[in-house]
């Protein structure tokens, strides 16, 4: 029979197994709305946890959640990263002189909006 601990322990490496999956694969709308569920995961854990630790036996799944948490701790600052400079993108685009036009170019409203910034925006 599990221990409290151990199974809190087990629902929070799930818990962080999926959010890294979503991470993984860029989809931040996924791994954001997995925000309360790791919460809760997190706040079980650490419940379970006062006065307690991860036996000898409960070494695999120890250090399966540490395994776990350092991956999410890198995909997070990824996806934090690549947050960043998407919206670097826009703050340099609204940043622009609304007069200046290049050689060849036409008005803002002339020209469509990027299918891919469309598409992700």
């Amino acid at each position: 029979m599990k221990t409290d601990l151990e199974e809190a322990a087990e629902h929070l490496a799930d818990t962080l197994a999926q959010e890294n999956a979503a991470l993984a694969a860029l989809d931040l709308k996924r791994a954001g709305a997995m925000l309360p569920v790791k919460q809760r995961a997190v706040a079980a854990f650490t419940v379970a946890l006062e006065g307690n630790s991860l036996d000898e036996a409960d070494r695999p799944l120890a250090s399966r959640l540490r395994s776990l948490s350092d991956e999410n701790k890198i995909l997070l600052q990824r996806a934090i990263a690549a947050q960043g400079r998407v919206i670097a993108i826009f703050a340099q685009a609204a940043t622009r002189q609304p007069g200046y036009r290049g050689p060849r170019c036409h008005s803002s409203a002339e020209r469509p909006i990027p299918f891919a910034l469309a598409a992700q925006a």
